[in-house]
């Protein structure tokens, strides 16, 4: 008996040191190992699967989470990875039903809810898209990308106001987090939001958004292009307006002058479940 346990530690061992060096087929050649030893092993169908996935082999991949689920009901991971792969194999309504099926299990896990998101929107099913999203962040968005979901699933609609909003928030949780992080969605928001402050007038807000855009490669040059527009504009006696058609406001850290506009009130979904 300790032989074996020996035996299925070490294979495990192996296993998690190929797969931490990214040498997956050797990763997966000790998984089946292990599951030789033991095939009710808890969890090594599912990291076989993630491996399999790493090799782009989806076939076994499918295989590997299906004795997964067989072992384990339960194991969230198995359903996720079912979904994943679906969804690389562009099988948008079994990718639906095994990203449900993850939720289920997990239902305050925001990954769950921003997958089954993008799976309603390749289906054009946006309502539902919508809900997933905001309840995404309504839980605690791990990756801070469901706002910025939701926004340009706005801006896809023509949804401007709706859209701002949501990148204002954006913008205010990760400056608000206190810690020094590369979002890659940043520049996006600044830039969607400078545009949008432009339109509305209010060449203070839309300033202090350029000026930020500047700040990033991809929107540099139209940030100082839209700085130069707002210059000409002001020079030209173009008052600002004081008809704001939604009421936002920029964090405090980011105003000019530290005195931010009215707030505006959440989507109204906080209490929606997909």
């Amino acid at each position: 008996a300790s032989s074996f346990s020996g035996s299925l530690y070490l294979s495990v061992l192996y296993c998690n040191y190929y797969s931490l060096r990214s040498q997956h087929e050797k990763a997966a050649l000790y998984f089946q190992r292990a599951l030789k030893l033991n095939p009710r092993y808890l969890g090594a169908w599912t990291l076989m699967g993630h491996e399999y996935m790493e090799m782009k082999n989806t076939s076994a991949a499918i295989q590997a989470y299906r004795h997964a689920i067989e072992v384990n009901k339960r194991d969230y991971r198995a359903w996720y990875g079912l979904g994943q792969t679906y969804e690389i194999l562009k099988m948008p309504f079994y990718c639906l039903y095994y990203y449900r099926r993850a939720h289920q299990l997990r239902p305050n896990d925001s990954r769950m809810l921003v997958a089954l998101g993008e799976c309603y929107e390749k289906l054009n099913q946006l309502v539902e898209a919508k809900k997933c999203y905001w309840r995404a962040y309504a839980v605690g968005d791990v990756e801070k990308m469901a706002l910025v979901k939701l926004a340009k699933l706005h801006e896809q609609l023509t949804e401007s106001e709706q859209a701002a909003q949501c990148y204002i928030k954006y913008i205010q949780d990760i400056y608000s987090c206190g810690e020094i992080v590369e979002h890659l969605e940043e520049s996006t928001a600044f830039r969607y939001l400078a545009q949008y402050y432009f339109k509305c007038k209010l060449w203070d807000e839309a300033s202090t958004c350029a000026q930020k855009c500047c700040a990033f490669n991809d929107t540099r040059e139209e940030g100082k292009a839209l700085l130069r527009q707002i210059l000409q504009l002001r020079n030209q006696g173009e008052t600002p307006t004081t008809e704001v058609p939604a009421p936002f406001f920029l964090p405090a850290s980011l105003s000019a002058n530290n005195t931010p506009t009215r707030r505006v009130s959440p989507l109204n979904l906080s209490s929606v479940t997909p």
